[in-house]
């Protein structure tokens, strides 16, 4: 993939806050964003992953709770909208959308590897 291809933010903006589309690798040997990736059908995500496992919910909770932690919200405001029993998951985070994209575009960008 060319390195100066620009790849589109996994998340959109909305009025009570920002929804992000996610790849999460359980357990992935740590709990981290790994940045952003396009996937073959063209979507942007971004990729997580958590050390939990992929068992009774435990790799979504670890989720909802890193992304808490690294936006700097509460965990109540972290909602998994869809994928719970897949990879790619859509998750509604509550706040103001404007630092919630920064911040987002802070962390993906400290991690992306060109």
């Amino acid at each position: 993939m060319p390195k100066n291809l620009v790849i589109k933010e996994p998340w959109r903006y909305g009025a009570a806050g920002i929804s992000i589309a996610l790849r999460v690798t359980p357990r992935g040997g740590r709990d981290d964003i790994d940045g952003i990736e396009q996937l073959s059908d063209g979507r942007s995500v971004l990729k997580v992953r958590v050390r939990a496992i992929a068992d009774g919910g435990e790799a979504n909770k670890a989720v909802l709770v890193l992304l808490a932690k690294s936006l700097g919200v509460p965990k109540a405001s972290v909602k998994l909208l869809s994928g719970a029993t897949s990879r790619l998951k859509q998750i509604a985070v509550d706040g103001d959308p404007a630092r919630l994209g920064e911040a987002l575009r802070l962390l993906a960008s400290a991690k992306s590897t060109d």
